[in-house]
């Protein structure tokens, strides 16, 4: 069972991070691990940072018809 602190660390070791890369690097179910970072951001250790479609790799999201759909969620520490 992944633990609140388990979390916490990988976040420290790999900084900016997306709910998905660190249900895969933990190997446990997103939604527990969305629910842990939800928790930590609660309690003022992690920050939940939305990156707009400007970062987007491809330049091509503003002719994208699902451009709005790249919105970006990752979470580091404070």
């Amino acid at each position: 069972m992944t633990s609140l602190l388990q979390v916490r660390d990988a976040l420290a070791l790999h900084g900016n991070v997306q709910a998905q890369q660190l249900s895969r690097l933990l190997g446990a179910p997103a939604p527990l691990v969305q629910a842990m970072l939800e928790r930590l951001t609660a309690m003022g250790k992690v920050m939940r940072i939305e990156q707009d479609n400007n970062t987007c790799l491809s330049s091509s999201c503003k002719s994208c018809p699902q451009g709005q759909g790249c919105s970006t969620v990752v979470y580091r520490l404070k």
